[in-house]
C-alpha cells in the first residue's frame, strides 16, 4: 500500500512555521510516485498561494518555456513532481519575498523523495535549491549554472530563478537560451522519451 497519501496528508496539515507566515500556512507541492521529473523551486509566491497551484505565475510561464512545455504536461503529476524548499509563502521582504523557510526542508524532503523511486531528473531552480542539493557549490548561482554537465550524471539540473526579476539577468547570459535551454529541453525529451 502507499504512504505518499498519508505523507501528502501530513505535509498539508503541516504547522512547523505558522508564526512566521504572515497569510498563515498552506502547504503546496504537487507529487506520485510514478514522476520521472522533479522540480523542486524557492517557495510558493502569494498567487501560488492564493491558488494552490505551483508555479501558476510568470515565473512558471517561463518555467514552462525554458521546459517546451504546456501547462498540461507540466501538471500532470504522474510525470512531474513539483515541490520547493518550502512549502508555504513566505512574505514580502525590502527585495521580493522572503527566503524560503529552512524548516520545510530539513523536516519533510528525505521523505518525500523516498516515495519518488522513478526520479530521473531534479530541476533545482535558484540559489536556495543548489545549495542545499549539489555535491559543490561553485561560489555563483551562474557558476552552477554554466556548470549544469558537471552535475547531470547525478541527477541534477541547476537553473536560475524564472522571475520577470531576473530578465536583466538573463539578456547578460546570451549563453542561457544559446546552450542551457537546448540542454535542458533534451534532457525532458529524453525522460519522457521513457514513459511513452
Amino acid at each position: 500500500m502507499s504512504t505518499l497519501i498519508p505523507l501528502l496528508e501530513e505535509v498539508r496539515a503541516c504547522r512547523i512555521c505558522e508564526e512566521f507566515l504572515p497569510l498563515g500556512p498552506n502547504p503546496v507541492l504537487r507529487t506520485s510516485e510514478t514522476a520521472r521529473l522533479l522540480i523542486i523551486g524557492q517557495a510558493p509566491g502569494k498567487r501560488v498561494h492564493e491558488t494552490g497551484i505551483p508555479w501558476n505565475d510568470p515565473s512558471g510561464d517561463r518555467l514552462r518555456q525554458w521546459l517546451g512545455m504546456d501547462r498540461d504536461t507540466f501538471y500532470d503529476k504522474s510525470r512531474i513532481a513539483i515541490v520547493s524548499m518550502a512549502f508555504c509563502y513566505p512574505g514580502r521582504g525590502k527585495g521580493g519575498d522572503l527566503p524560503p523557510r529552512k524548516e520545510c526542508a530539513a523536516t519533510w524532503h528525505a521523505r518525500l523523495l523516498e516515495q519518488m523511486p522513478q526520479l530521473q531528473l531534479t530541476l533545482l531552480v535558484g540559489q536556495y535549491a543548489q545549495r542545499y542539493y549539489l555535491p559543490h557549490w561553485y561560489g555563483s548561482l551562474d557558476e552552477n549554472v554554466r556548470h549544469f554537465g558537471d552535475v547531470l550524471p547525478a541527477g541534477y539540473f541547476p537553473l536560475p530563478h524564472p522571475s520577470p526579476r531576473n530578465t536583466l539577468w538573463l539578456k547578460r547570459r546570451p549563453w542561457f537560451d544559446a546552450q542551457v535551454v537546448p540542454a535542458l529541453q533534451k534532457e525532458v525529451k529524453r525522460i519522457f522519451r521513457q514513459i511513452s
